[in-house]
């Protein structure tokens, strides 16, 4: 995958932390310039764009609050005035363990923000100024095809995405293709104390490599042009069980 991305700008959202970070390294490490977007995280996006331009790679910074329709809107135009697009990576997100009982409107309001309509509105404004060969890709995860109890809004939110992702493979053809990378177990959560018995339930019985779903990320931006509405799965198998 080296260099396969020589020269091209994606825009990640969500990548000043952890995964979103992550999918940011990758690109650049494939040669790509990267659009580094955050919310709240100013220090660790900074670092990261020090990272990357240790790369010799081009790097920017946009904050915008995704929860606001507004603000996420106005971030393409905003970076089309230093760079064109070649890929969008809809990466940011909230996971809240809520089951259907606890959610509160608020709640719901708030995935559907963020985890679905704010990827629908940057897709729209990526695809008004995107060219021939460009690609989105959307970050979804096991859950979104074998939706279950736990984590409901979240888990709804990456449904629908997935019904979007194939919807737009269609509306953009042929100039720009639309595939999603539904992910299982790759970073440990952040918050709380990684449950033992989550590999049990995966049939590859481990956790991913944060090198897998680098190559699958990679792959998506720059590989063969004849795949899009695919949703490729890297999670060890966890979607079949």
């Amino acid at each position: 995958m080296n260099e396969t991305l020589n020269g091209k700008t994606v825009l990640i959202t969500g990548s000043a932390r952890r995964l979103g970070r992550l999918f940011a390294l990758a690109c650049a490490r494939a040669g790509a310039n990267v659009v580094i977007h955050h919310g709240h995280s100013d220090q660790d996006a900074e670092n990261l764009r020090q990272e990357i331009v240790g790369l010799d790679r081009r790097a920017w910074i946009v904050k915008a609050d995704l929860s606001d329709s507004n603000q996420t809107r106005e971030l393409i135009p905003q970076i089309n005035e230093s760079t064109p697009l070649h890929g969008l990576v809809n990466s940011a997100a909230i996971f809240e363990p809520l089951s259907m009982e606890k959610t509160s409107l608020q709640d719901w309001e708030r995935h559907i923000a963020i985890n679905l309509t704010a990827p629908f509105l940057l897709s729209q404004a990526f695809a008004k100024q995107a060219g021939d060969g460009t690609r989105i890709v959307n970050i979804l995860d096991w859950r979104a095809l074998r939706p279950g109890a736990d984590h409901f809004p979240y888990t709804i939110s990456k449904a629908a995405l997935a019904a979007i992702t194939q919807s737009l493979a269609v509306a953009l053809a042929p100039r720009i293709t639309v595939n999603g990378l539904a992910l299982g177990a790759v970073l440990p959560p952040s918050d709380r104390k990684v449950n033992p018995e989550i590999t049990k339930s995966i049939p590859a019985k481990r956790w991913s490599k944060e090198s897998e779903v680098e190559d699958a990320l990679v792959f998506l931006l720059a590989g063969p042009a004849y795949i899009t509405g695919e949703i490729m799965h890297v999670d060890g198998g966890r979607h079949l069980v």
